[in-house]
């Protein structure tokens, strides 16, 4: 066969590609295999997953995690991982097995449970202390309201020393390094206003200010909360890349098969790589022929035949015939390791890049304490050495300049941002994504799979007569390779059944034969089965003196024509790099409209590419879906990928595509821009709350009470201003 398209089938196509909102589990203990299911998309998959791998002899249990499109079973030690996902090939899912000790140590999300739990404490405590406030407020005098006083510091302390942790243990670690963040105002705030309640509360003082630290608290969590959330999902590309690479492999030696970990490989040994598997090395081939799927790793659609003396990486896909390979490099040293070192390298350049709050507050967090104790100085002169009144006016200083709201100013509004998204079919993933993608003038799509869906459709069976269609079928069904596959799927999507053919067997490298009526029938490259080769993918089909050719062609993703048009609109320039050949990636260019392409392009090339991009001053988006966009995807300003890409590609982005409608990144672009004005009018906001109210504070007007309030009232406004996004 002259081209094939890795092929992306799911058992339910008509499910809508939305992952549960779930959160990402740990990798179960007794999970024995753990493999990567990039088709599964919605409750039925999972059922269906589950199920079959439960018929499966030796399984003990299987469980899916949609959010991470994994399956963890929990097996007898004699199921192979290559079992399994041969069982589930047959149900229509592909499947690749995923080293679970790699990402064992990734995928816990303690930090925002102990955050949402710790607004859930404030908020409830905040609750019952403002119930016993009423009193106070009603006017409930002397002893009782001595009492109230001390009830409500029994509820605020432990609470404001629990809950705030957060926040005590960022600026004790600043305070560390010597250098001062948002953090050290908040916990000054909260501990100066724990102390000034006990000690009015300590001297039957009229106000005490228990429920202002602790409103303080609760919506400083909660903008905390937003931003973890905003960030969640952002895993490491690298370490996925890593999990990716096969754990084991069949070492040859004198005739005797044993399965190995990959790690203990070294060169010079052989490996047998069985139709259907993935190469465990770098290598090269001693004995055998072959096909290889090398799509994932070089965005190729066509199959290389591989023979004596070919190379191959670790991370191709061997789809006719068995190999045997001689290693040559192996585990930490194989291109696909390299691989996940070049993203490390790009996931950590991307990740200095500084938010627009964390600049704010780098000019903004000194001036706050600063101001607090010029105001303690100067009441204590004014008012002729006066401590209660002087540490009154400074804390109500504190409190109304606490940056509450600027804390608030960038989760807000990425929350909202991120929830209109969501509704249109992104996933936002990074909670600096927004902002980055606001900066973009380029943008840099792959093709297969991207641009396309990625999998090959028979575009010309109405032309073919049945008799011949059957024949095609048993031989497109006797056979791995992607094309035949999809052949295979188209007939039988009709109705069609296939013919008897006999002695069926697999040529690898160039297709299937067998007899049929006494004739010997081919299906295969055209050179094999005598036929005159045309310029477009195709099989071919001999039965006997006669020929016949299927054409394929990869469609469209939805919304492909539509995107690269509003991207211009826009004034973006758009770019097309993808590993396939010359003539497709300029035909794709041509269809859609875009200016600039490259063809041939190896993982290097593209990061390369991006890079220079960069170097020149252009901020670029990049959105792909494979192996081989992983390290573009790291190295770029921003990047995106389809929910169908594979998890590596997923976790190496910023945003995700839940459906198969490509046009709503367009609307993500324009959505960043007016999300990051909107950021701009929270600062502006906080500041001119700042400009009036800290006067006010300064001035004595203003208790710590009427402080908190005021700056609940700036959070609001700032979450109301947000929520226009919706």
């Amino acid at each position: 066969m002259d081209a094939a398209l890795n092929p992306r089938t799911s058992a339910c196509p008509a499910c809508a590609a939305v992952p549960a909102a779930m959160e990402a589990a740990e990798v179960p203990k007794d999970a024995r295999l753990l493999l990567s299911l990039p088709t599964v998309h919605c409750a039925a998959c999972i059922g269906t997953v589950e199920r079959a791998l439960a018929r499966h002899p030796g399984v003990r249990s299987a469980r899916v995690n949609l959010t991470l499109k994994r399956v963890s079973v929990d097996a007898e030690p004699e199921v192979t991982a290559a079992a399994l996902i041969e069982r589930l090939g047959r149900e229509g899912y592909e499947a690749h097995e995923l080293d679970a000790g790699v990402l064992s140590m990734t995928e816990t999300d303690r930090q925002g449970r102990d955050l949402l739990m710790r607004v859930g404490v404030a908020g409830f405590a905040m609750m019952n202390i403002m119930i016993l406030s009423v009193a106070v407020w009603a006017g409930a005098a002397d002893a009782t309201r001595d009492m109230f006083h001390l009830i409500s510091a029994l509820i605020a302390i432990p609470t404001v020393a629990f809950a705030g942790q957060p926040f005590f243990r960022s600026a004790l670690g600043a305070l560390r390094a010597g250098r001062l963040n948002m953090d050290g105002p908040i916990a000054l705030a909260l501990v100066l206003t724990v102390a000034i309640s006990l000690y009015e509360t300590l001297k039957s003082g009229h106000h005490a200010y228990f429920e202002a630290v602790l409103m303080l608290t609760f919506f400083l969590l909660i903008g905390r909360y937003l931003d973890h959330r905003a960030r969640a999902l952002a895993r490491s590309a690298a370490q996925e890349l890593a999990a990716l690479e096969v754990p084991r492999a069949i070492l040859l030696n004198d005739g005797a098969e044993t399965t190995v970990p990959v790690a203990q490989l070294a060169v010079g040994d052989l490996v047998l790589v069985r139709p259907g598997g993935r190469v465990p090395v770098d290598g090269i081939v001693t004995a055998g022929r072959s096909e290889v799927d090398r799509s994932l790793l070089t965005g190729e659609t066509l199959p290389v035949v591989t023979a004596e003396g070919a190379q191959l990486s670790a991370g191709e896909v061997n789809l006719t015939g068995p190999l045997t390979v001689r290693v040559t490099a192996a585990g930490r040293d194989s291109s696909l390791h390299r691989m996940a070192d070049l993203v490390a390298a790009a996931e950590s350049a991307r990740n200095r890049y500084t938010t627009l709050a964390d600049r704010a507050a780098r000019a903004y967090a000194p001036t706050i304490p600063l101001l607090s104790l010029g105001a303690f100085a100067a009441w204590m002169w004014i008012s002729g050495g006066d401590l209660r009144l002087s540490v009154n006016v400074a804390i109500a200083t504190l409190i109304i300049t606490c940056p509450c709201a600027l804390g608030l100013a960038v989760p807000a509004v990425v929350t909202a941002a991120s929830g209109r998204l969501f509704r249109k079919g992104l996933l936002i993933k990074d909670g600096t994504a927004l902002e980055r993608l606001a900066e973009v003038d380029t943008v840099v799509f792959d093709k297969t799979g991207t641009l396309t869906m990625g999998t090959p459709v028979p575009d010309n069976l109405d032309t073919q007569p049945e008799q011949a269609l059957r024949v095609a079928l048993a031989l497109a069904e006797a056979s791995s390779h992607p094309l035949a596959r999809a052949l295979a799927t188209a007939l039988r999507a009709r109705g069609l059944r296939p013919a008897q053919v006999a002695d069926l067997r697999e040529a690898p490298g160039y297709g299937v034969q067998g007899t049929w009526q006494g004739r010997e029938v081919k299906l295969g490259r055209a050179g094999w089965v005598g036929a005159t080769h045309c310029a477009t993918t195709g099989a071919y089909l001999s039965l006997g003196d006669e020929t016949r050719s299927f054409t394929f062609t990869d469609a469209l993703r939805p919304g492909a024509e539509e995107v690269v048009q509003a991207l211009r609109a826009q004034g973006k320039a758009v770019w097309l790099i993808s590993g396939d050949v010359t003539a497709a990636v300029e035909a794709m260019a041509q269809r859609l409209g875009i200016e600039h392409w490259q063809a041939n392009a190896l993982p290097q090339d593209k990061a390369a590419r991006i890079a220079a991009l960069q170097d020149q001053g252009h901020r670029v988006l990049m959105v792909g879906d494979g192996l081989n966009d992983t390290v573009a995807l790291s190295a770029a300003h921003v990047s995106i990928s389809p929910a169908s890409a594979l998890d590596a590609a997923r976790a190496a982005s910023d945003m995700v595509l839940l459906g198969r409608d490509i046009a709503p990144i367009a609307d993500a672009v324009r959505m960043a821009k007016v999300s990051v004005r909107r950021i701009r009018q929270n600062f502006w906001q906080s500041g001119l709350y700042n400009a009036v109210f800290v006067p006010v504070a300064l001035l004595g007007f203003c208790t710590p009470l009427w402080a908190a309030l005021a700056m609940s009232l700036s959070s609001i406004t700032v979450s109301l201003n947000a929520l226009r996004l919706r």
